[in-house]
């Protein structure tokens, strides 16, 4: 049984996790091969605990599959009669919490609950090795897990009988920004997307126009951080050898997304540059994907100035185009 402290299922990194990360499996093109060939299946959602509802919403702690990994979430369901076809939906993908130490009822409760408010079925990830999820938390950026964990919630939300499976977008901050934007690139039928403080630049910028107020996180294991280490040695860098690394960024692929996506920054964000924020959106602009562009004068990395503005745009931007 669940409690509400959710003892964390996942292994510390293993050595033979890490030797086994290849920065080719980020590939767009493969990821996309795979989906079109049902390669991220989803599974039913599992309910594990159910919890206090919301105002007008039902909540519970649920599972669903993802390569043989049972992978946590937090569902929210709205109260009544669904409208015809079923409710509309939001995956949640969540920004960088230490491992160890997340929980899937503790942060981005509130920015759930805005949607959940609102009429919309919600699902927040727990990535492998987050809470009760099982696997190894290897990082976004290296490793394809977390997309692929993103990729089958979005998936278990279309086999849900209450979702509307031609109403789905999905919602991310700071990390979960970069895997949103990957996982429309790779499956075009999530109709919009909202990234607030995303890691969103390619991987040039990711290696060289990454400059933090904050410091790196401690929390983040070292063995983790060589991972991109490794990747160059293996296949240079970004600059050297352009054609591998662009393979693997989302970026090259915005004029497939599915739908526009809206974007939030703060100008004082302590972790992820507003050059990445407005390099994304000169380019998402002039494909008419830029579902909107807010910059947020001296706002943090959560927005906190300007939570509820934030998310009041936010939620009517996907009540636009679900």
């Amino acid at each position: 049984m669940l409690t509400g402290t959710l003892v964390s299922a996942a292994t510390a990194q293993s050595q033979a996790a890490l030797d086994a990360v290849d920065a080719r499996k980020m590939s767009i093109p493969t990821a996309r091969a795979a989906f079109q060939k049902g390669g991220y299946p989803g599974s039913a959602l599992t309910v594990r605990q159910t919890l206090a509802p919301g105002s007008n919403y039902t909540r519970q702690v649920v599972s669903y599959q993802s390569e043989g990994l049972r992978i946590g979430a937090l569902l929210t369901v709205p109260r009544g009669t669904p409208p015809k076809g079923g409710w509309p939906a939001i995956v949640f993908n969540h920004g960088y919490v230490p491992p160890n130490v997340y929980r899937t009822t503790e942060r981005y409760v509130a920015y759930q609950d805005a949607f959940a408010r609102a009429g919309f079925v919600t699902l927040k990830s727990d990535y492998r090795g987050h809470g009760s999820s099982q696997g190894e938390a290897l990082g976004g950026y290296y490793a394809p897990g977390y997309t692929t964990d993103v990729l089958n919630a979005l998936s278990s939300l279309k086999r849900d009988p209450r979702v509307n499976r031609a109403r789905i977008g999905m919602w991310g901050h700071s990390m979960g920004g970069f895997l949103s934007l990957r996982a429309m690139v790779i499956d075009p039928t999530v109709k919009a997307g909202v990234i607030w403080a995303g890691v969103v630049g390619d991987y040039d910028q990711l290696m060289n126009s990454w400059t933090r107020r904050a410091p790196v996180p401690s929390s983040i294991p070292q063995r983790v951080l060589n991972l991109r280490k490794q990747a160059v040695a293996r296949y240079g860098t970004p600059r050297a050898n352009p054609a591998f690394w662009n393979t693997l960024s989302a970026n090259t692929y915005l004029r497939d997304l599915g739908g526009p996506v809206q974007l939030h920054i703060g100008t004082r964000d302590e972790d992820v540059p507003v050059a990445f924020h407005t390099a994304l959106a000169g380019q998402l602009r002039p494909l008419g994907k830029l579902g909107g562009n807010y910059v947020y004068p001296g706002d943090n990395h959560n927005l906190s100035g300007n939570l509820r503005t934030a998310l009041n745009r936010s939620v009517q931007f996907f009540k636009d185009r679900l």
